[in-house]
């Protein structure tokens, strides 16, 4: 029986659920998803039960599945309502799909969770009923996104005071209609999408102007399947299919640290041009891992993501790992909190493509591409469990770290280290850019490649949240070790029996 379980999350309030959990028997899965619904709560800019979840579990005998719960568009989406436009409305109604969070943590569940679901939920209720203090992190993104927040009833209801300025950090955040809806969750988790619940759902999202509608909700289903994996110098990575992304850090991984910054520009620009559902169409995946060429051109980016991603990584010391990546994308997702179930809505939609010939163009019952790119790795003895805030950047924010964090004896060290990135608007800069943290030991060199490959170069006076939020589990042939980025509020530690 597992008596030590690995934890780091972005929040110590998540690490608290998570300790919880397991002081009463759970194991990493229960971890995993104790902390994850606890973000719901703690981190409504970054995640919520109206958002998506990707995750990879491997369990004691080795194998390692993948958890996608995307949620499509509606199935009576009109294409004329994005008519004209040069992209995908950032916010509001039409960026909203279905929200695959709650059946991701019921999928996860089935892969080893060892107490009952409403045990995994129990500690993210009492924080809703009771008050989570308002973190610096929610303070900085309310503050980022201050006219949103604004402009919505809801969100303005929850993070304004009454003279209409923001909660400051360490205000109390007291969510009674949240505690309700996880309260609902944990007794029956299929009323998010089928039962009374799901029904007040579709109603918000009809007055807020969505097509998704109840039918929507009832058609969703996680997919429970194998990873892409590659073995690479006797450690073999594995990451989530597309709609990931994850194809594009194993390409980036297999350029080795001298072509990292070259292969990520071309992993940016095949997986903006390539990636899609496959349940709706063929997609490239040699292409996207590097291992066929294909032309393609550079396409606009997306929408900034800073506040957009939460990841959870546990690792116990039977070999259960677990990367878990939730979102509502963008900072608050698309700015619309539903008041009587206190549900933010994320606006994954918005990275849909209006092309019509692009796999990942926009249309009725599709997956957008996604961002959420969690990462197991095994060598020998040792498995590591990784996962990282930082939107459409995460893979060359994961290749930075993930080999060293194979080995090294300093994970909290590695994870501070600086680190670049590269993008666009999606980093709130006009045109494809190299952004590095001040700092970076190859900057002179990186700033070459950058010239060279058509990005300007850009060097920040901070440690940026664009750099990615990177939480770090990991059990070798010394025990268990953690480590959370220092960039959020988070926590790594190792919960449990010694």
């Amino acid at each position: 029986m597992t008596t030590q379980v690995a934890v780091a999350a972005p929040h110590p309030d998540a690490v608290a659920a998570a300790r919880s959990v397991v002081e009463n028997g759970g194991g990493a899965v229960d971890a995993a998803l104790a902390a994850a619904a606890a973000l719901t709560v703690a981190y409504p800019h970054q995640c919520s039960v109206g958002g998506d979840l990707v995750a990879l579990v491997r369990t004691p005998d080795g194998e390692v599945r993948s958890v996608i719960s995307a949620g499509a568009a509606a199935a009576g989406f009109d294409a004329a309502a994005v008519a004209g436009l040069d992209r995908m409305p950032p916010g509001g109604p039409l960026a909203i799909t279905v929200p695959g969070v709650v059946a991701g943590w019921a999928s996860l569940a089935g892969l080893g969770a060892r107490l009952p679901f409403a045990d995994l939920l129990a500690p993210a209720i009492a924080l809703a009923a009771d008050g989570v203090a308002v973190s610096p992190g929610l303070a900085r993104g309310t503050l980022d996104r201050l006219s949103v927040v604004r402009s919505d009833p809801g969100l303005s209801a929850l993070l304004l005071e009454d003279d209409g300025e923001p909660r400051r950090a360490g205000a109390p955040l007291v969510q009674p209609a949240l505690a309700r809806t996880l309260t609902e969750i944990a007794g029956d988790w299929t009323s998010f999408y089928t039962g009374p619940l799901g029904q007040r759902l579709a109603t918000a999202l009809e007055g807020f102007g969505s097509p998704l509608r109840a039918a929507d909700l009832a058609a969703h289903e996680a997919e429970v399947g194998s990873p892409l994996t590659m073995t690479l110098d006797g450690v073999t990575w594995s990451v989530a299919p597309p709609p990931s992304q994850g194809a594009a850090l194993l390409a980036v991984l297999a350029a080795g640290p001298a072509g990292r910054l070259a292969a990520a520009r071309e992993a940016e620009l095949h997986r903006d041009a390539l990636l899609g559902d496959p349940r709706l169409g063929p997609i490239d995946v040699e292409a996207l891992l590097g291992r066929a060429a294909r032309r393609v051109g550079a396409l606009p980016s997306g929408p900034k993501p800073a506040g957009d991603t939460v990841a959870v990584t546990a690792v116990a010391d039977d070999g259960t790992a677990v990367t878990l990546i939730q979102s509502v994308f963008q900072t608050f997702g698309s700015g619309l909190l539903d008041p009587a179930t206190g549900v933010v809505f994320h606006n994954r939609g918005s990275a849909f493509s209006i092309d019509p010939a692009h796999p990942g163009r926009v249309r009725p019952g599709a997956r957008p591409p996604h961002t959420l790119c969690p990462v197991i790795a095994v060598h020998d003895d040792t498995v590591l469990a990784l996962g990282c805030q930082g939107g459409r950047a995460q893979a060359w924010i994961l290749s930075q770290v993930a080999g060293e964090a194979v080995t090294t004896t300093d994970l909290p060290g590695l994870l501070e280290r600086p680190r670049w990135v590269i993008g666009s608007r999606d980093l709130g800069l006009p045109a494809p850019s190299l952004l590095l943290e001040p700092g970076v030991p190859e900057a002179v060199s990186l700033a070459g490649t950058a010239t060279g490959l058509g990005l300007d170069v850009i060097t920040s006076p901070a440690k940026r949240d664009d750099a990615g939020h990177v939480q770090v589990c990991r059990l070798d042939a010394g025990g268990l070790s953690a480590a959370a980025d220092p960039r959020a509020d988070g926590v790594g530690l190792v919960v449990g029996a010694a």
